[in-house]
Formats: C-alpha cells, sequence, structure tokens
C-alpha cells in the first residue's frame, strides 16, 4: 500500500495546476467555471480542462474535477448542460457530494470515477459502504474523523475502496464545509461556491435589552474571533496517516497563490518521499515544517485526529496570516550573452538583499543580489513594479519557473 501513496494539491488556475504538477503532486484536483464550491478561484474555461488534462498526463499524473456544490432546481439545466460540454475531456475523477450530480455525471459519462467530496459529512463506515453501493470510487472523509476512526473504517471497506483526507491547510468552522453563516448574514451561498468566510470575522457579544453595549468574549477589548480555526499541518504525522488506511493525501487552498502551492507541495513531496524511502525506520525531520511557515499560514493544528479540537486549537486573537517570506521573482529564462538570469518580478526586491533560490526536487539556497538590469541592459538598484522583466548576475545558474523568495 505505502507504494501507493497519492499527494494530492489543489490547483485553482492554469498556472497553479501546473505549478502543483511541477513541484511534485501525483494529482491535482480543479473546478471548472461554475459548480465547484470555490467561485473566488481563477477555475477553468473548457478549453482550460482539456489543456490542463493533456499536461497532466504527460506528466504522468491524475486530475480530479470539483462538481461538489449542492444544486438548487434552476441550477440543474445549466449543470446538465456543462456535463455536456466536458464529458469527452479525459478527466480521471469527479468529486461530487450530492447524489443528483452523481446522477447527472452517469447519465452522458457512464464510466466516470466518482470521489465522494468532504462536504458529504461521511463519518463511518455504513455511510461509506452505502456510497460505495452507488458506485463511488473513493471516499474523502469529513475533517471531524479522528485516525482511529479512519482506521476502522479503511478495515470495513472493500480493498479496492480508497481513502483521501486532507493533511494541510485551512479548517472550517462548519461541519465538514457545510457552512449556513455566508448565506444568512452575507447572502452569498456557501454551498454553492460563493462563501464569505465569516468564521474568519471578529465578534463581540451583546445582550437583547442592551443595544449597541458590546461585551469582549475574551478579555480583550478588540472582540473575538470565537469561529476562528488555525490551519491543519499533519506533515509531522505522516507514519501514522498511512497507518490509518489514507492512501490520498490532500491539500487545501484552491484559492491560495502559486508561491503556496509550489511551497507546500514541495515540502510534503519532500517528506512523503523521505518515508517511502524507508518506511519501518523514517524519522521526521523538522526541517520540512519549517519550509511549509516559508508559506502564508495561521497557526497550525493536528484538527480531530488524535482528539477533539480544544481552545488550543482556535485562535481568538486574529484570522491574520503569518507571512514571514515575500515571493519575489520568477525565473523566465537566460541572457547568454551578458551571462544574466532573466526573472519576472513578483514583489519588490534590490540591490544588496539576500534571496534563497529553489525549485521542484532542491533545496534552497542563497544568493546576494550585487548587480541588477531591466530590459534594456540598464542598471537598476531595484524592481519595485509589478511583474517587472529584470536581469540578474548569479553565482549559480537555477532553471526555468524557479521561485525567488526573500524573509522579510
Amino acid at each position: 500500500m505505502n507504494n501507493k501513496l497519492e499527494l494530492l494539491a489543489p490547483a485553482g488556475d492554469m498556472e497553479k495546476l501546473k505549478t502543483a504538477i511541477m513541484y511534485g503532486a501525483d494529482a491535482v484536483y480543479f473546478g471548472g467555471e461554475m459548480f465547484s464550491l470555490r467561485a473566488g478561484a481563477g477555475n477553468l474555461s473548457v478549453p482550460e480542462i482539456a489543456e490542463a488534462m493533456d499536461f497532466i498526463h504527460e506528466h504522468g499524473c491524475r486530475g480530479y474535477m470539483t462538481i461538489n456544490i449542492y444544486p438548487h432546481n434552476d441550477d440543474i439545466p445549466l449543470l446538465r448542460d456543462y456535463i455536456g460540454k466536458i464529458r469527452e475531456i479525459p478527466i480521471d475523477a469527479f468529486i461530487v457530494s450530492d447524489p443528483g450530480v452523481m446522477k447527472l455525471i452517469r447519465e452522458q459519462i457512464p464510466d466516470a470515477e466518482l470521489h465522494l467530496s468532504t462536504q458529504a459529512n461521511t463519518t463511518n463506515y455504513v455511510t461509506a459502504g452505502f456510497w460505495v453501493e452507488q458506485g463511488v470510487k473513493r471516499i474523502v472523509t469529513a475533517r471531524e474523523m479522528s485516525l482511529e476512526e479512519l482506521s476502522f473504517m479503511r478495515a470495513n471497506l472493500p480493498d479496492d475502496i480508497e481513502i483521501e483526507a486532507f493533511m494541510h491547510g485551512a479548517m472550517c468552522i462548519s461541519y465538514s464545509g457545510r457552512c449556513l453563516l455566508s448565506n444568512f448574514m452575507a447572502g452569498r451561498d456557501a454551498n454553492r461556491g460563493a462563501c464569505t468566510h465569516p468564521c474568519r470575522w471578529k465578534y463581540s457579544l451583546v445582550e437583547e435589552q442592551r443595544p449597541g453595549e458590546y461585551y469582549p468574549i475574551e478579555e480583550d477589548a478588540r472582540g473575538s474571533y470565537i469561529l476562528n480555526s488555525r490551519d491543519l499541518c499533519m506533515i509531522d504525522c505522516i507514519p501514522d496517516l498511512v497507518n490509518a488506511g489514507v492512501t490520498s493525501f490532500k491539500i487545501e487552498g484552491r484559492m491560495k497563490s502559486m508561491y503556496y502551492v509550489a511551497t507546500v507541495v514541495s515540502a510534503y513531496r519532500a517528506a512523503i518521499d523521505k518515508y517511502l524511502e524507508d518506511p519501518e525506520n523514517y524519522e521526521y525531520d523538522e526541517k520540512y515544517f519549517k519550509e511549509l511557515c516559508k508559506a502564508s499560514h495561521r497557526e497550525f493544528t493536528h484538527g480531530f485526529y488524535y482528539n477533539k479540537p480544544t481552545d488550543k486549537d482556535q485562535n481568538y486573537l486574529t484570522s491574520a496570516y503569518t507571512r514571514d517570506y515575500s515571493f519575489v521573482g520568477l525565473v523566465k529564462g537566460f541572457d547568454t550573452e551578458n551571462d544574466l538570469v532573466i526573472v519576472e518580478q513578483r514583489n519588490k526586491f534590490s540591490i544588496g538583499d539576500t534571496i534563497e533560490i529553489f525549485g521542484p526536487g532542491t533545496e534552497y539556497y542563497e544568493e546576494y543580489i550585487e548587480e541588477m538590469y531591466d530590459e534594456e541592459m540598464n542598471p537598476i538598484q531595484s524592481a519595485p513594479h509589478p511583474q517587472q522583466i529584470i536581469k540578474l548576475r548569479l553565482k549559480r545558474k537555477p532553471e526555468i519557473d524557479f521561485i525567488l523568495r526573500m524573509k522579510k
């Protein structure tokens, strides 16, 4: 079973999809322009989905399309038409949660592989078995399950049924992400892809007979983020997930940046590969966690895997991210005549800065910026303009699409 472990990464748009594959994902999950519960992500048009699947298969990987919306009546005709538009694209599996959506997919793509979304709230082996009887190949388990419960589910399912579980990313305060708060408070339905994340907002208590008088829920005059969970991180627990029967390790984050995808996928790829080299003697290395922390993140938690979350798994003070590093550039090519590296700027950096450079399957290394030029070979002191093309003299020659980052 160990050799079948899958690292599954988010792909919010084409750039992130290609980044995830290049930085070590075995599979990616993506949404179309409709019906994927991430209206804020870039998502892919129908032609882009076809292009994406060609790229994914050329690299020996798999691509899963999310159609995990809970549709209302007026969504059905559009959804039926949409499935007709993608039916000829060789998508490896569809991630779905609603039985009606499953039926619509089966009508037009009879041999489609179906994965049951975490939105379906599967928390026990009987329910998982029911979905298997409906033709589901993989169960994406509810985030509320413990490792013990996962292990029991695995033992009570057919051997060819796969279990996919989240191992990294944002945690939703609502059960398996089925939130009503956004619809109620902002008129945007989380179960139709338009969540406003009210769990990250700041709250205070108001007593009915004292309107306008705000009472802090914690001893903090600014209010309290009472619904604000820490982010899930299981990079230090890979053997426990494997022993529980998980074969697909899922990273959350279709709305995160390309830099986030590259950093997180790269760290998990290194940790999983180290485990697969010698599972019996595997020892966790803290360097994987340190690498993860170079992407924006909240404080971390193990979620429900070992015990019910406590106040230690919430952040009552802020919903802000920790951002210790800036993504400053992407290698786009080489000026061989002048022995310079061509870089597309993503955030400002300057002469005198020390940057880190890393790429797929490589550990980062440092470079000190001594020379910088614009496209016309005029010397410049800094690169302040978004996506400005610049040229750098570096001691080591990176490869195309290597990432430049800098500690703040």
